[in-house]
């Protein structure tokens, strides 16, 4: 899994425990997918149609350092399917897991639009076209 992106854990990212709230992680998360998937499907309309179970397996508390870690499980026609986890640099503990995430492609017209791609493409990959 790559761990590309951090987010630092402020006070206004706590819930009534003292803790990351949920909400704001997932947010963190779904941003983070979609940045990927544009990337990655080369194209700025992107949605996200489909997220298995969430599993919170740990918390983490004000000043703590969120990893984000994305893997492409495969590419669809649309489609981009991912599994992603989070998990908290200081502890090193996943806090969360979501095995399968689905984000769709989009044409001019709002409707999923085929995408071509079949593999991850890294810069280098993209620098020889």
């Amino acid at each position: 899994m790559r761990f590309n992106t951090r987010k630092w854990v402020k006070p206004e990212d706590l819930n009534p425990n003292s803790t990351l709230f949920g909400g704001r992680l997932l947010a963190w998360i779904d941003e983070e997918l979609a940045l990927y998937s544009i990337i990655q499907l080369e194209n700025p309309r992107i949605v996200t149609k489909h997220m298995s179970e969430i599993n919170f397996r740990s918390s983490a508390k004000q000043g703590d350092i969120i990893e984000i870690g994305i893997d492409v499980v495969k590419f669809g026609n649309s489609s981009l399917t991912l599994t992603c986890n989070a998990r908290n640099m200081m502890t090193q503990e996943i806090i969360i897991s979501i095995a399968s995430i689905t984000m769709v492609s989009l044409g001019d017209d709002g409707k999923p639009q085929a995408h071509g791609k079949t593999k991850i493409e890294y810069i280098d990959d993209r620098l020889k076209r």
